[in-house]
């Protein structure tokens, strides 16, 4: 039984190259330790060489990931008051004339392109897209006390990191297991052979029928009790 359930835990954990990387964003997300605890404890735990290289993996992975992240906050839906190509607004003068001027339509699509450009730097798709992460990642831990909560942290703080509260709210919900050591001690296989476990087809009928009698509505209610 142990030697199952180290070869199980060996699976998921006993190399840190096959680990998820979602495991340490996580800590990353917490405001106390982010890539200083980590980094230590990486280093504690596989070496200073393999502690580093991890360290940039999970650096890497997670700018991929809040880049995901940055563009789907900041490309989401379009200007409605940019007038598309190929329509023209209707004048009172002449309802069904539709009047060309090329110096018009060209400082009007220099203007959207401009007004575009502006939305995208300021929602995070631009050049500067990783200042929210860095920002994060340069400012100073949080200090460690007693009942601290990291979700009420983000909550109060998402206005400063809107992708990243969007990202740790997704990434701090993953659930998180080890090992199933409760199959391992569960007697419940070795009580309960096939023939007990399994329902005779004239016992699932009679169960379907009484389920319907309770159910139906049009007759008169079965007292249970009663019967």
């Amino acid at each position: 039984m142990a030697n199952n359930m180290k070869e199980k835990f060996d699976k998921y954990w006993g190399d840190p190259q096959k680990m998820n990387k979602m495991i340490f964003i996580s800590c990353v997300f917490d405001p106390r330790h982010k890539f200083q605890s980590l980094s230590f404890a990486l280093a504690a735990m596989f070496g200073e060489t393999t502690g580093v290289k991890i360290q940039i993996e999970v650096k890497t992975y997670m700018e991929s990931l809040f880049n995901v992240y940055a563009k789907k906050n900041g490309g989401s839906g379009s200007s409605p008051s940019s007038p598309s190509s190929g329509s023209c607004p209707s004048s009172p003068s002449s309802p069904g004339s539709c009047p060309s001027s090329p110096t018009s339509s060209t400082s009007s699509s220099s203007l959207s392109k401009f007004m575009l450009d502006l939305k995208k730097l300021k929602n995070g798709e631009g050049i500067d897209s990783k200042i929210e992460l860095d920002k994060y990642l340069g400012e100073d831990v949080e200090e460690d006390f007693e009942n601290f909560k990291i979700l009420g942290w983000w909550k109060l703080n998402s206005p400063r990191f809107p992708a990243l509260a969007e990202m740790a709210r997704d990434v701090l919900a993953i659930p998180i297991s080890s090992v199933a050591s409760e199959s391992a001690f569960s007697t419940g296989g070795c009580i309960l052979d096939p023939f007990r476990s399994s329902l005779t087809p004239r016992l699932v009928q009679a169960l379907v029928c009484v389920q319907d009698w309770l159910r139906n509505e049009s007759t008169t209610p079965v007292k249970i009790e009663e019967d």
